[in-house]
């Protein structure tokens, strides 16, 4: 038998004039395609009436959202070894490795963080569906670094919403290809699918999306540069497609970097080193950290050596 959830929103006077399925991706903290699905099976209400995915928002509008609980079994817990930085019983902070795939997808169910989460956890927040419980926001297979996840569909929403409003920060180190001169700068640039490589994204003005990314000097090695970036959006790879659209790759980046790397990492030398928020029930300010992973510490270690 099939359990169901029921959600209720209400839109504010900043929100008026928003599709409902970009107002819901982002108050749920899901993807607008799994929203448009929600929403064509008719579980998606405003003001107790049916409504489209094109649906313009009005303020005060009362939207109610109907899901199936989820049901974890249909992706299996796996014993992968977590490394956890905090955890209670609304959420979890993960320091994610190199290598590892936040959830899994077509042709990769297996060896995923969300396999590792179910046997570690059991109880994750149901809002993402069956393929990503408790996901939040992601990080990029080969990205490392810390990263929340909801065991409440409570604290999934709020979590959600801390991220959409900004409430929430986000710091990562990066090593980058060349000499940024600049101390600090700020890339405000919009991020869309690429035109000729779909499976890419670009710095793109037709079918984007706002992004921006605030950047600090941490240390210069002459052809290389250790920055401190923190995000005020965040679309898919957006570090990696901002530092190369300056001029200054991430090293290590497969898809956005030079083909020859000089370094042996498996990835971009990207980390999330920080990330800030408030506690989705008690409202406590925390800010959780990890250190960076080996093969940046050896890059780093190796470019002193010739500074």
């Amino acid at each position: 038998m099939t359990t169901e959830k029921q959600y209720c929103l209400q839109v504010s006077e900043t929100e008026e004039n928003q599709r409902i399925d970009i107002y819901l991706a982002q108050h749920m903290g899901i993807s607008r395609s799994h929203v448009q699905k929600i929403i064509a099976a008719g579980q998606v209400w405003v003001n107790a009436k049916i409504v489209k995915a094109n649906y313009k928002m009005a303020c005060n509008d009362c939207v109610k959202v109907i899901l199936p609980e989820v049901q974890p079994a249909e992706i299996k817990a796996e014993a992968i070894p977590l490394s956890v930085v905090y955890e209670d019983n609304h959420m979890i902070i993960i320091n994610k490795p190199r290598g590892m795939v936040v959830h899994p997808a077509a042709g990769n169910y297996s060896g995923t963080l969300v396999n590792a989460l179910l046997e570690h956890c059991r109880d994750l927040s149901g809002i993402n569906g069956v393929i990503r419980p408790g996901i939040v926001h992601r990080l990029d297979k080969d990205t490392s670094g810390v990263m929340v996840a909801a065991k409440t569909d409570q604290a999934h929403l709020n979590l959600a919403l801390q991220i959409k409003d900004r409430q929430a920060s986000r710091k990562y180190i990066a090593i980058v290809h060349g000499n940024i001169k600049e101390e600090q700068g700020v890339i405000n640039a919009p991020i869309g699918r690429h035109p000729v490589d779909r499976k890419k994204m670009a710095v793109v003005f037709a079918n984007s999306k706002t992004a921006i990314t605030n950047f600090k000097t941490v240390e210069r090695f002459g052809n290389y540069t250790v920055v401190e970036c923190k995000l005020e959006t965040g679309r898919t790879h957006q570090i990696r497609v901002h530092m190369a659209h300056i001029g200054h790759p991430v090293v290590g980046d497969p898809k956005y970097g030079p083909e020859k790397q000089h370094f042996s990492i498996n990835g971009q030398a990207l980390h999330s080193a920080q990330l800030s928020l408030s506690h989705p029930v008690t409202g406590e300010k925390m800010c959780f950290s990890a250190p960076l992973p080996a093969d940046m510490e050896t890059i780093i270690t190796s470019l002193r050596r010739v500074k």
